[in-house]
């Protein structure tokens, strides 16, 4: 494995090596077939969100078209940073240039950024429908929705500008090996050649921020909400709200728990496997329990989703029966 313990001629790193998982060969090979297969169903799962949403009329609300880019954006999320980790394991070359290092740190802190834009995005759907339920269709329109997923968008990718700026500006003369799968902040700037508390403080605190807003506002809207649910009596009613915020719930859980636990808690940086173990799981497993947990609790979407595999299966059979008849003319052409 290749390192640079000291500076090279020009005294500037050209690429990085992500250590990844260190086990032996065989152990690194099973963590590729694991990893590569969930990998797959998460693009799977996304994809027939997305499909789904696209397909059924009955969808095109404006909380559907946020779970719809939501499932995009998981989509953007796990390419961002998984093919590499694939192709490391596999791979007895670990680097990943200079410049790869860095766009990787910042598409997928932008995309981590732009989940959380998201999330909150979706919390005011929700209190909109429960706490504002005659009003939702004239605030909630589709010209506002619009506006709200180029808001997700965009904010994600401007709030990591700075810390991708910062980071430009740090020489990083050798080594060049970072203890982790990803080219992670803190990781790669324990490996400057010159001080860099400012940087570390800075985007430590522009990442805080956009953690503690964006949870601290879908707290609020949910305790909105949780006032509202209760002032309705027992019945249809409110069970109906808590089936409709149990899944935001669930994703809000699993996305901020894992980031929280790797960012937030004291001391967690120190222990790389934990950081490691973390990193991985709002990294791969988030994304792919995201749609498992929207489509089986979801009435309408499991209904969409039965309909497009319907129309794709009767696709399927027709053009192989057309196949076949085509197959049964060539072959009585050649007989004759």
């Amino acid at each position: 494995m290749r390192t640079l313990e000291t500076a090279n001629i020009s005294g500037f790193v050209s690429e990085f090596i992500l250590l990844g998982f260190p086990y032996c060969r065989e152990t690194q090979i099973l963590l590729f077939v694991v990893f590569s297969l969930i990998y797959l169903l998460t693009l799977v799962g996304n994809t027939s969100i997305i499909c789904a949403v696209w397909s059924s009329w009955k969808l095109h609300k404006p909380m559907y078209i946020l779970l719809a880019n939501f499932s995009f954006l998981e989509i953007c999320y796990v390419n961002s940073d998984v093919p590499k980790l694939l192709a490391n394991l596999i791979s007895r070359a670990k680097s990943i240039s200079y410049a790869g290092c860095l766009l990787q740190f910042y598409f997928f802190f932008s995309m981590c950024a732009a989940e959380g834009l998201f999330l909150s995005v979706m919390s005011f759907d929700r209190f909109l429908a429960i706490c504002r339920p005659l009003h939702y269709s004239t605030i909630m329109t589709h010209h506002l929705c619009v506006r709200l997923v180029i808001f997700c968008w965009a904010g994600g990718f401007l709030w990591l500008l700075t810390p991708l700026t910062l980071i430009s500006q740090v020489p990083f003369c050798g080594p060049n090996t970072i203890d982790h799968f990803l080219c992670d902040l803190a990781p790669l700037l324990a490996l400057s050649c010159a001080p860099v508390s400012g940087i570390t403080l800075t985007c430590g605190i522009i990442s805080s921020l956009i953690i503690f807003l964006t949870f601290l506002y879908i707290l609020g809207t949910y305790f909105c909400i949780l006032s509202t649910v209760l002032q309705v009596p027992l019945g249809p009613g409110r069970h109906k709200a808590f089936s409709t915020c149990a899944s935001h719930l669930a994703v809000v859980s699993l996305f901020y728990g894992s980031v929280m636990v790797m960012y937030v808690s004291p001391g967690t940086g120190k222990f790389h496997g934990m950081q490691k173990l973390v990193t991985l799981f709002y990294a791969l497993a988030t994304p792919f329990f995201n749609p498992l947990i929207y489509n089986f609790r979801n009435k309408d979407m499991k209904e969409a989703l039965k309909k497009l595999l319907y129309v794709l299966l009767w696709k399927i059979s027709k053009r192989s029966k057309s196949q076949c008849i085509i197959s049964i003319m060539h072959n009585s052409h050649l007989g004759k």
